[in-house]
């Protein structure tokens, strides 16, 4: 009686295990990872592409506005190019307007890696694709695409490079980006995992400088005062880390402090040049512009980007050694 029990409950876990596979869909094949549950999605119907940005006083995001804008005319589409300001509510209202206007797809460099995921699957659930550049979410799944620069490695290179600049010792100063961008604490990472190898380098201030120009300066004048000997200053961006130069040019310090940033902004190419900063890490966003735009083109006339979501695009690193070939987050060799 026991052994029959016992050959019981396995008959019975099979059926179990059988059932919830049919349940999950065993047996059968699976959606395609860029599609929605009913198949691709197919766009709103209209020709428009939404191209929603943070501000466009920006040059970067500028850059990648109006290299999306002009990749989405030359393949038929009309382009309506907003910003957000980093205003999660804003963008949430520029995704509805791109749902009441029935949008083909939306390109959009986020507002938030969380606040931005309800925008995202809201423009999903209207049938709209989006295809995000520059700024992950903190969910997969629901972007067709998400396309960034590889801030880790290009922090990684440009660390390298502030390292060598200081001759590997001495006290330096770091501007954080702004605390809701996931790139913020990558790039943060990156600088430390590289830096903190070496035992005589100190770390004797560190600000949040929100990516701004004006906040940044600010911030080093008042670092710089209290801290005289300051070797270097790493920065999250290259905005910030031109507002790091004006600060250490009206200290009558140019040229004595490293600064490093990331972005490849002509800015601080032409800071690079006069020798006033260390180097940046390119993100090349008229690129990844671009390939968000063509991605979308593919996706919405054959159903798949036959790419991954989450995709990486490497940096570029900068120093004076090959600054003369960047202009406008390009780099031509």
């Amino acid at each position: 009686m026991q052994k029959f029990k016992k050959v019981w409950l396995l008959i019975v876990s099979v059926m179990v295990v059988a059932a919830l596979a049919a349940g999950c869909g065993g047996g059968e094949k699976q959606a395609s990872k860029d599609s929605g549950a009913n198949g691709p999605l197919k766009g709103g119907g209209s020709k428009i592409i939404y191209i929603i940005t943070p501000s466009h006083s920006n040059p970067f995001f500028k850059t990648e506005a109006d290299a999306a804008s002009a990749k989405a005319k030359a393949l038929g589409y009309e382009v309506k190019a907003v910003s957000h300001d980093d205003d999660a509510n804003k963008q949430s209202e520029l995704f509805d307007n791109a749902i009441s206007d029935k949008a083909a797809a939306i390109i959009c460099d986020n507002a938030g890696a969380d606040a931005t995921v309800a925008a995202v699957q809201k423009a999903r659930d209207a049938g709209i694709p989006t295809f995000l550049i520059d700024r992950e979410i903190n969910s997969s799944g629901i972007a067709i695409s998400q396309i960034v620069a590889n801030n880790y490695q290009g922090a990684k290179g440009i660390a390298e490079a502030f390292v060598e600049a200081v001759g590997e010792q001495g006290e330096y100063a770091e501007l954080l980006g702004k605390e809701s961008d996931t790139n913020a604490g990558v790039r943060s990472g990156a600088f430390h995992e590289v830096i903190d190898q070496y035992p005589n380098l100190k770390m004797v201030a560190q600000q949040t400088a929100n990516w701004e120009q004006t906040e940044a300066n600010q911030k080093t004048e008042t670092i710089l005062q209290s801290n005289p000997n300051i070797k270097g200053i790493i920065c999250g961006n290259d905005t910030m880390a031109v507002g790091a130069v004006a600060a250490i040019k009206n200290a009558g310090l140019a040229g004595k402090i490293a600064v490093i940033g990331v972005d490849g902004s002509d800015e601080a190419a032409a800071h690079i040049r006069d020798g006033n900063m260390t180097g940046t890490a390119l993100q090349q966003a008229a690129l990844i512009a671009e390939m968000a735009v063509e991605q979308a083109d593919n996706y919405l006339k054959n159903g798949t980007t036959g790419l991954d979501e989450k995709q990486l695009v490497d940096c570029v690193i900068i120093t004076k050694d090959n600054v003369d070939k960047l202009k406008s987050f390009v780099y031509k060799e």
